[in-house]
């Protein structure tokens, strides 16, 4: 081996340990810390009031007496802002429930095991065990231009593809639904066209997973046993997670362990991203009758003890790879100010001679909104370019 090609190998030896020496001493400082909402989007004023005296107005007219409405309206005010908050304070049922949505589904019956019934050629299904006694189901998809099938081809063949060299996206979908949802599948084809492998997985409690209730520690741990079955089983390829929605969160713990781990992928791709679970519910439409209650944030504060307490905004101070963060403008279901105030979190946290966080943020006007940045004609050329400077292999 010539001397020169010897010191440069030598010399990114070098580097690598160092890096990993400065993610480890700032591992020994990185503690979780408990978070309450900051955020507020903006809403117009005194709709609440609005529509209280709207119903005393309505009743009225149908010939209830002061008493009776002013009665009722007490119940009411009883009933949603104390004995509905208590509820999901100490319900960790309630909880889990309102996070992953994994109850929620479209009414349609899906053969997870034949992918190709999805719309969703040159793809296999297959199982995993992230503990035992909980299987979770995974769909291996490939590029277009490799032809092949579940129905004709060996497993085998399959992970042969793998070792073609091209980028592999791990994907993590958000609450609800499955990896089979409409959305998603749209976003796989435009993957698989641009020559990508695709692994798609629904974590423990969704769709032909083994149903046991979910939580952050289970989540992450399901998406770290894909992430390490690809991984050892693409050689040098590079190796990209991509997380959207809840999605996001599971993604960002996960490669913050991978990094702390020395196991660190090629980048990381968060859409339409919230920055903590504590600004996502009260910025959240469901919690647009309470956001504005003075003990609020009291209500919420169960959910690290109960294991669903997401805060991407600390745990993205550890990551050391490339970092894409898209969100559209007219995002209803996560603001796009919870996106930008994780992109700014990141940038003011990271280390700066990390590799750059990226955030694209998508107009209005083009209807994206929660789910369909993969419609936007411009993303395979985003896509691209965060590629081509997401890192090699360790």
């Amino acid at each position: 081996m010539p001397l020169k090609v010897a010191v440069k190998e030598k010399l990114e030896q070098v580097n690598s340990k160092i890096r990993d020496h400065r993610v480890v001493e700032t591992v020994k400082k990185f503690h979780v810390k408990h978070v309450i909402s900051k955020l507020r989007t903006n809403e117009g004023k005194g709709w609440r009031r609005i529509l209280w005296v709207l119903l005393a107005i309505a009743l009225a007219y149908q010939g209830w007496t002061f008493v009776q409405v002013s009665a009722l309206l007490i119940c009411l005010a009883i009933l949603l802002f104390i004995a509905l908050p208590f509820v999901f304070k100490y319900s960790t049922y309630i909880q889990r429930h309102l996070i992953f949505l994994p109850s929620v589904k479209l009414p349609r019956f899906i053969d997870y095991e034949d992918p190709e019934s999805e719309g969703i050629p040159g793809g296999r299904n297959f199982y995993l065990y992230s503990e035992p006694g909980v299987k979770i189901g995974v769909w291996q998809i490939l590029p277009e231009d490799i032809k092949g099938s579940h129905k004709t081809h060996s497993v085998e063949w399959f992970e042969e593809q793998l070792q073609d060299g091209r980028t592999v996206i791990l994907y993590l979908h958000g609450n609800s639904n499955d990896r089979a949802g409409p959305h998603r599948v749209e976003l796989y084809h435009v993957l698989r066209k641009m020559g990508y492998h695709v692994f798609a997985f629904d974590y423990r409690g969704y769709a032909d997973s083994t149903q046991v209730p979910p939580s952050e520690t289970g989540v992450v741990l399901d998406a770290m046993t894909v992430y390490n079955w690809i991984k050892t089983r693409i050689g040098d390829a590079k190796l990209i997670v991509w997380g959207h929605s809840l999605g996001t969160a599971v993604s960002s713990h996960l490669v913050s362990d991978l990094c702390l781990q020395g196991n660190r992928p090629s980048g990381l791709v968060l859409e339409s991203p919230f920055n903590n679970i504590y600004d996502e519910i009260r910025n959240h439409p469901m919690a647009w009758v309470w956001r504005k209650m003075p003990y609020f944030d009291w209500f919420s504060s169960t959910l690290e003890n109960n294991d669903f307490g997401f805060v991407s905004d600390q745990r993205i101070e550890v990551i050391d790879v490339p970092i894409l963060i898209m969100h559209a403008k007219d995002d209803m279901l996560v603001p796009f100010i919870l996106g930008q105030a994780l992109y700014e979190s990141a940038v003011r946290s990271r280390d700066a001679t990390w590799p750059q966080v990226e955030f694209v943020e998508f107009e209005s006007e083009h209807g994206y909104a929660h789910k369909y940045i993969c419609r936007a004609p411009e993303l395979p050329s985003i896509i691209r370019k965060f590629e081509a400077r997401s890192i090699k292999k360790d």
